[in-house]
């Protein structure tokens, strides 16, 4: 133990601050204490305030339909309730070969007239050959605009003045708008059985021609399909996700609960069953990268494979399972060298996680009040989201002119009321005003980036605030516990409200400022971000080693202060001291022990990776065995998919979240009890007038004892 004596030294230089003197009057948790830090907390009242009048303002301003309903040249809905294209859902192009244009790319719309209808076209037809055919003219007029009169216009005029399409060519309806109905027959591209179509006007044209205008109009045609048939993968599995994640918590919970009295045992066991679960996975990944040597297909890279919707495809690559075989090789190799090498650090960790397991005991609400938190973050991403949606949606329908010749005034913005009689039209005969976008040049309209820039670093300084909120309440209560010399007769009745009262009461204004900081940071990050993508078609290669080397500082900076962050919360509910005052005695008292905090601290946060690295991979590997197929017993119920690993991956992402919600109380019991360890160590010495408040094991591992009383 040479080195936690030397650990515990005091620094004689003075560098990290005084180590805190012994005070006869000190009982823990502090209750005469005042207000910290007030400037902040008005700050976020005021910060509150405006961010419900932007959400009011979006909310008045906003229209989510925008995003929901298909909008035609006109800038009207296609399905919108209480207007005259409340039958018609679905949006339809006069002639879908102009979409593949680049102005769909550079004004994400295409240059020809769209009307909303009651359904798609499912029939080849020329305006010219349904003129002939009364029956036929009645179905045409269901894709004509309001201003079509019949026949009492010429044939051509009406095709000029764009009153009808020039043709129908057989559609299916696709995220509400109607595309030409494609499909390939051995290697052959046709639209119904013909793959060639007549224009309108006389032409035949290649039914690829269609494809391409079908591909601009909609480049996200792949990603919706794909959307749709995991949405439909989990409308049939929804229920076993679910029975999923109830198996996860209640692992979790039956795993804290045998930690509360098998500490010891449970983490060696945790320790065996992570080795074994990674050897059965290195196990199993070999015998399917042997199992395929031979099969046709299977020797094919990754890289000429490309990207493929369905993933099942990869499990057929050897190259896709070797890749899994050395991961977790390389896994299971560090988690034994580590073992290895801290093994005399694992009993001392495995004493705090003992004495955070009767902390938790005696305060048991502790392992409900993350749901608290996961409910006020649940608010502010609610709150976030929808305030976003509505300021993007607050924009006012923006006309632009489209033409298929050289014309001056292409892309000028118009407006559709006095457009014919406009110079445009002469000047340029087949210009259209047609519908461009939602935007708008007020000055609202140019605050709205601002706006959406406010509502994003309010969101971020929000639930920062909200975990911070969640970090100092837990700090407070099992602080509590330890400062108690008699436990739990000197705890108070209710530690966990006690606590959270105080954090609310005189505290709220360190919080902000605690997350203020924080939030900065992210939004820097954010920004970072976002100037990273902007870039990447640049050619400036300076620029983009200072954007990484930016990314890459803060990232380094937002995590030291999430951790500085957690300990100053600890200091707060302890002595009540202002944010700054708490993180500089944090951070000093951490330095004057840098080597059990670099050691000691660290070796309980990877006890709890592994305990959550179990849990995971057991209920991971059961989800994948059920939704594959290969459990017999249940073998007919699991639900036919589209994607298998949708499901699975569901269950793994939601085990994950549950199990770090219940490990998160122990994270923060460890880590305040870690602090009040390391405070105990400098005001006592373990004398009858100063003895050690730790518990009886952690003073048999360091060595320690409390004179005049028998250690057991």
């Amino acid at each position: 133990m040479a080195m936690d004596r030397a650990a515990g030294r005091r620094d004689p230089n003075g560098d990290y601050g005084t180590p805190q003197k012994y005070d006869p009057t000190f009982k823990g948790p502090i209750y005469d204490r005042g207000c910290t830090d007030i400037i902040c907390c008005v700050l976020l009242v005021v910060a509150i305030v405006g961010y419900v009048v932007v959400g009011v303002v979006a909310w008045t301003h906003g229209d989510p339909r925008k995003v929901i309903h298909p909008t035609d040249s006109r800038g009207q809905f296609c399905g919108q309730p209480g207007t005259p294209n409340e039958k018609k859902p679905f949006l339809f192009y006069f002639d879908i070969v102009k979409c593949a244009s680049p102005l769909v790319l550079l004004e994400f719309q295409c240059p020809t007239t769209q009307i909303c209808v009651s359904k798609c076209p499912d029939r080849y037809l020329t305006y010219l050959t349904a003129v002939g055919s009364p029956a036929s003219l009645e179905y045409y007029r269901n894709f004509c605009t309001p201003e079509y009169k019949g026949t009492q216009k010429a044939a051509l005029n009406v095709l000029k003045d764009r009153e009808c399409p020039a043709m129908l060519i057989p559609s299916t309806p696709l995220a509400r708008r109607c595309f030409p109905a494609i499909q390939a027959k051995q290697g052959v591209i046709m639209v119904g059985n013909k793959t060639t179509f007549e224009d309108g006007w006389g032409n035949h044209r290649n039914v690829t021609e269609l494809l391409e205008g079908a591909k601009k109009a909609n480049v996200v045609l792949e990603t919706r399909q794909l959307a749709m048939k995991i949405f439909e993968d989990y409308t049939v599995s929804w229920y076993w996700i679910i029975i999923g994640l109830v198996i996860a918590m209640v692992a979790s919970l039956i795993f804290i609960v045998l930690l509360r009295f098998l500490a010891g045992v449970m983490v060696w066991v945790m320790i065996v069953m992570v080795i074994l679960v990674l050897g059965y996975g290195i196990f199993h990944c070999y015998m399917e990268y042997a199992k395929l040597k031979g099969e046709a297909g299977s020797d094919m890279s990754l890289a000429d494979l490309g990207f493929q919707t369905d993933l099942r495809v990869y499990l057929h690559l050897r190259q896709t399972w070797l890749a899994f075989l050395i991961i977790l090789c390389v896994l299971e190799l560090v988690i034994i060298l580590l073992l290895i090498f801290l093994r005399k650090r694992i009993l001392i960790a495995i004493a705090l996680i003992k004495e955070a397991s009767r902390a938790i005991g005696h305060v048991m609400s502790s392992l409900l009040f993350p749901l608290c938190t996961f409910f006020l973050l649940c608010l502010c991403i609610a709150y976030w989201a929808s305030t976003a949606v509505f300021l993007s949606t607050s924009n006012e329908a923006v006309y632009k002119v489209f033409n298929e010749s050289a014309c001056p005034f292409a892309g000028q913005t118009c407006r559709p009321e006095t457009f014919n009689s406009s110079n445009v039209t002469r000047l340029c005969p087949d210009a259209q005003c047609l519908f461009a976008f939602y935007g708008g040049e007020t000055a609202y309209h140019r605050y709205l980036v601002v706006l959406q820039f406010f509502n994003v670093f309010m969101f971020f300084w929000l639930a920062n605030f909200v975990i911070a909120l969640g970090q100092v309440t837990l700090a407070g209560a099992f602080a509590s516990y330890y400062w108690a010399f008699k436990k739990p007769d000197d705890m108070p009745a209710f530690p966990l409200f006690s606590a959270f009262g105080r954090a609310l009461r005189y505290h709220t204004g360190s919080l902000a400022f605690g997350s203020l900081i924080l939030a900065i940071v992210q939004v820097i990050r954010v920004i970072l971000e976002y100037l990273d993508h902007r870039l990447k078609a640049a050619e400036n290669k300076f620029a983009k080693f200072l954007l990484s080397c930016l990314k890459c500082c803060f990232w380094c900076l937002e995590k030291f202060l999430k951790f500085l962050n957690r300990n100053a919360y600890i200091m707060i509910a302890v002595y009540g001291t202002n944010f700054c005052t708490s993180a500089r005695n944090a951070f000093f008292l951490l330095m004057r022990n840098i080597i059990r905090v670099a050691v000691l601290d660290k070796v309980t946060d990877f006890l709890f990776f592994l305990g959550k690295l179990l849990i995971v991979g057991s209920v991971g590997i059961l989800a994948f065995f059920f939704f594959t197929q290969r459990i017999k017993l249940v073998q007919d119920t699991a639900p036919p998919l589209n994607y298998y690993w949708v499901p699975i991956l569901t269950v793994i992402v939601g085990s994950y979240l549950i199990a770090h919600g219940f490990f998160s109380v122990y994270g923060m019991c460890v880590d305040t009890l870690f602090l009040c360890f390391l405070e105990d160590l400098e005001r006592n010495d373990g004398s009858a007038e100063k003895p050690y408040f730790m518990s009886q094991d952690l003073r048999k591992l360091l060595k320690k004892s409390n004179k005049g009383q028998p250690e057991a």
